[in-house]
């Protein structure tokens, strides 16, 4: 059986576009992207969720704490879920709230130091590394409730998709442009409604089973 590791944020973890109260709820698992993905994938997969709100590439969070940290709980999750076949990372969504001040260039040197720390690591088969499909986001909208929070967000999400390319390339790694497949829900601007979860699941698992059909 194989297995694949799906790490990223909130629309890894399945959350629902926000109200405009804040309100938002964890989407049932037969919804959320990495459960479509599984379905797709179908008998021989073994798909780990790994996904967590708020968490960025390697920022301790100074409202609600350093674990949202993604660089500072990688080697852990590593550990626990070894030996992982393949990685599918989505991040960079939180890096662009004002109060980090990052740049889009800034945010690709995040998921560089990710995907270096992967490449680093033991998790994979027979002690090597994890193969890893790194999924740049969905491009957010600023409107909603988190529109004050990402502002100039928008543009700069549209500017990673290209850095992430870029990474995909150097890492030898597989790429898919979220927002080739999917949008953002026009309620929050940020987070994915179930049919955007269907598309990406699909997508990803397009993805996986490609990944492994060539090696």
């Amino acid at each position: 059986m194989r297995t694949v590791l799906c790490f990223g944020d909130s629309n890894t973890y399945g959350s629902s576009p926000m109200t405009a109260r804040g309100d938002s709820f964890r989407y049932r698992p037969e919804i959320r992207w990495p459960m479509r993905m599984a379905a797709a994938l179908g008998p021989g997969w073994h798909v780990i969720e790994e996904g967590l709100p708020g968490r960025t590439t390697c920022h301790d969070n100074p409202f609600e704490g350093p674990h949202k940290n993604g660089l500072r709980m990688l080697p852990a999750i590593l550990e626990s879920h070894a030996p992982i076949d393949v990685i599918v990372m989505m991040l960079g969504t939180n890096d662009l709230k004002g109060y980090l001040g990052l740049t889009a260039f800034d945010i690709a040197k995040g998921l560089r130091t990710l995907l270096l720390r992967i490449r680093q690591s033991a998790a994979g088969p027979g002690g090597g590394a994890p193969a890893v499909v790194l999924v740049s986001p969905v491009p957010i909208e600023e409107c909603g409730p988190t529109a004050e929070g990402l502002a100039g967000g928008a543009e700069k999400s549209r500017r990673l998709t290209g850095f992430c390319k870029d990474l995909a390339d150097e890492f030898d790694a597989a790429f898919l442009d979220a927002g080739s497949v999917a949008t953002v829900s026009e309620q929050d601007g940020v987070h994915l409604d179930p049919q955007a979860h269907v598309a990406l699941g699909a997508a990803v698992a397009e993805k996986v089973a490609c990944l492994f059909a060539r090696a």
